[in-house]
């Protein structure tokens, strides 16, 4: 903290990053665009942190919280592990004690305890509590029973599966990066991630707009509209076309001998 900085009265953050079954590293990288916007970070920039920016910084707290104990270690993707700071269960992060709850994606195939359903159904129920599901986490919060009565992205490519899987919920993940229905907010895969956490904190009574525009200016996120550039069919053809040309190539090569 700064010497002239008021700890007792500058207005604290606290977010869980949710992580029962490990994630995909890119979905979770989000969470780096909160802590860029907080008094912490801003705070060692020197003169690159106008003052009156970084007096309306709030203090940004980020807790990891899984099944496994703090200071085990959580599997990502790419190789990496992260460091469990809260086990669900601590007092510190019960429903109701966060502000922000993180679903970032893991791989949808994951079956998930009920302890654990029930730890983010709890947080979910209350209105002050704002969930943000990052691609495949659109899965757990599905199973916690959250999507009911609500409007909803998660992946474009999954958009009829999940349909079939959950239903009562109103599917928006062809055409929008995010979406916000209340306390809830849901994006489509992996980058979308970075869209949503910028739309959210431009939004949040957390980020003035002043420090959530200084904030995203230096990350360089949140220019991308809501609306994705390509419609569905062009996306799909994109895809498609790809996979032609893996063919041919895959064709074209010679048999190791």
């Amino acid at each position: 903290m700064g010497a002239n900085d008021d700890s007792t009265t500058r207005p604290t953050c606290h977010i869980g990053v949710f992580l029962p079954v490990g994630s995909q590293l890119l979905d979770m990288a989000c969470i780096d665009i909160f802590a860029t916007m907080s008094y912490e970070y801003f705070s060692v920039l020197g003169d690159m942190a106008p003052p009156p920016i970084l007096k309306l910084a709030p203090s940004v707290k980020i807790s990891y919280i899984s099944t496994v104990q703090p200071d085990e270690f959580i599997e990502m993707t790419a190789n990496l592990k992260i460091r469990c700071t809260h086990h669900l269960s601590d007092p510190e992060v019960q429903p109701g004690k966060l502000d922000v709850v993180l679903v970032p994606g893991p791989d949808p195939r994951s079956v998930y305890d009920e302890a654990s359903l029930a730890w983010l159904r709890g947080h979910a129920v209350y209105e002050k509590v704002d969930v943000l599901s990052v691609c495949t986490g659109i899965y757990i919060c599905g199973e916690a029973g959250l999507l009911k009565g609500k409007r909803v992205c998660g992946p474009r490519g999954l958009q009829k599966e999940l349909k079939a899987r959950f239903e009562g919920a109103t599917w928006a993940g062809k055409e929008m990066r995010w979406v916000q229905d209340g306390n809830f907010w849901s994006c489509g895969g992996v980058t979308n991630g970075n869209d949503l956490v910028s739309a959210y904190c431009r939004q949040s009574r957390f980020f003035s707009g002043p420090v959530a525009e200084f904030g995203l200016a230096l990350t360089d996120t949140g220019d991308r509209g809501q609306r994705y550039d390509k419609g569905q069919t062009a996306f799909t053809l994109g895809i498609v076309w790809q996979v032609l040309k893996a063919l041919v190539l895959g064709f074209g090569k010679k048999k190791p001998e």
